[in-house]
């Protein structure tokens, strides 16, 4: 039986490599507009945000110093959250870019992609693909290894990141080689990415069936699939993660003020479950996270 647990994380994915403004305006793309969607979200319920910085032009960036800058406005502004930074970056960073904000800052999450796939956006309506048709976002299991390596150094807690059946079971090989993780391991199965697999009762019950059974997990969706990953982890005893990098409207349809919205949905749904939403220790408890801050 997968584990399941009455307190409940909730992340916030804050931008992300795709999601512009000029989709949604709340996007964040200053270290100053990052502190505040932070704050927002913490005061809102969220106990982790997942970041990725963007430069002047609300591109995402592996530049040390925006990164910097960005993680100094949001402890500034929210110091109790913790920092969950991605080593996904975008499309364009190399394996050094992607895992150097990890050995330099030291969060006390970062993500750990577990597989190779074409990760693109797509129209599910017309079968069009609209963005990176001919991308493959390469995690081989040489990638995979060093940066659970760095990540071991670092003392970072590896989210990883579950697009498929595929990636679960590269995680699982992986794991048999000794020293390569810290126990318990932790997934965030994401669903509904170009590439990867959509959110249904029975994909979600085949990722369960198959993780350890100390194992954490929380879960996230592209679109609508994120509010039906939410209410099933909710109800399952998981955890879950809400944001405008997945997501920039609401269950109704109505654009998202922000982040913040989609985690006030978040915990309404959890305390109406019965779930007690947790923040801070009791947070960081929960994943069996070492760290308690970046280095900054």
């Amino acid at each position: 039986m997968v584990h399941r647990t009455d307190n409940l994380v909730i992340s916030a994915a804050l931008a992300g490599a795709v999601t512009r403004k000029d989709q949604n305006e709340a996007v964040p793309y200053t270290p100053e507009e990052f502190g505040d969607e932070a704050k927002r979200c913490y005061d809102a319920g969220a106990a982790i945000v997942h970041i990725h910085a963007r430069d002047e032009q609300g591109l995402p960036t592996p530049d040390l110093d925006i990164i910097r800058e960005t993680l100094e406005n949001i402890k500034k502004k929210a110091p109790d959250i913790i920092i969950n930074l991605s080593t996904a970056i975008s499309i364009n960073a190399t394996d050094r870019e992607r895992i150097k904000p990890v050995r330099t800052f030291k969060p006390p999450l970062a993500s750990l992609n577990t597989n190779s796939m074409n990760f693109s956006v797509a129209n599910w309506k017309t079968g069009e693909v609209v963005m990176a048709a001919d991308n493959v976002f390469t995690n081989t299991f040489k990638t995979i290894q060093r940066f659970a390596s760095y990540m071991q150094k670092a003392g970072t807690k590896p989210e990883m990141e579950i697009y498929d059946m595929g990636g679960l079971y590269n995680m699982l090989l992986l794991d048999k080689q000794e020293g390569m993780f810290d126990h318990p391991l932790h997934f965030q199965c994401v669903f509904g990415v170009c590439g990867g697999i959509p959110f249904t009762p029975m994909n979600f019950a085949h990722f369960l069936s198959v993780m350890p059974e100390d194992a954490t997990w929380s879960v996230c969706g592209v679109a609508n699939q994120q509010f039906q990953a939410a209410l099933s982890a909710i109800g399952w005893g998981g955890h879950v993660r809400v944001g405008l990098e997945d997501n920039i409207r609401m269950p109704n349809g109505d654009l998202a003020k922000g982040s913040w919205e989609q985690v006030a949905w978040a915990k309404q749904m959890a305390e109406k479950a019965g779930r007690n939403v947790v923040q801070g220790e009791e947070a960081r408890k929960e994943f069996n996270i070492k760290n308690k801050e970046v280095t900054l």
